[in-house]
């Protein structure tokens, strides 16, 4: 879930490395249309989960030398790196675990029960399968990772604690 197309996955490609290099980890990619496209790429540092300023700049940096030379898109184009955000898409399957306890919405790729959207608070994972405490629900629901085709945390007054208290923790690290 972290590409959606196949450009999507060919910048994802030439982006991990790069990312790695920096102690970085690419959260997503997506390469939107237009008259001139955006390649929009959100990362996070691996110690922490965090992303600032300065790493934006340096894996921007860094991308775009390598873009350049890889050249997987022939016309103009526009790089916006960025963290993933307080309401940071759910991409991995990690991401279920390292945000359970949190309100998440949740799209499929197919029906289930008649429907494509759901929303509740995320119980981490089991196997290949998220777990869900789905909104209205007694039971939790365990949704086969592959059919998820979008997922993101809501905010929350407990999410921007969570995201103060992690950001403070990294600051004492620094």
């Amino acid at each position: 879930m972290k590409t959606k197309t196949d450009m999507d996955a060919r910048i994802l490609a030439i982006a991990d490395p790069v990312a790695a290099d920096l102690g970085l980890r690419i959260v997503r990619v997506r390469v939107m249309g237009g008259k001139r496209a955006t390649v929009q790429i959100m990362a996070e540092r691996i110690s922490d989960g965090q992303m600032g300023v300065g790493n934006c700049a340096d894996l921007s940096r860094a991308l775009s030398s390598a873009l350049e030379v890889e050249d997987p898109i022939h016309d103009a184009y526009v790089l916006e790196v960025s963290s993933p955000g307080l309401d940071r898409p759910l991409t991995a399957i990690e991401d279920y675990k390292e945000y359970a306890g949190h309100l998440a919405r949740i799209e499929l790729d197919r029906f289930v029960e008649g429907r494509k959207r759901f929303r509740g608070i995320l119980a981490g994972y089991d196997g290949n399968n998220i777990e869900i405490d789905l909104d209205g629900e007694e039971e939790r629901a365990e949704i086969p990772f592959a059919w998820i085709s979008e997922a993101k945390l809501l905010i929350t007054d407990e999410l921007i604690a969570a995201g103060q208290d992690k950001k403070s923790a990294a600051k004492l690290k620094e």
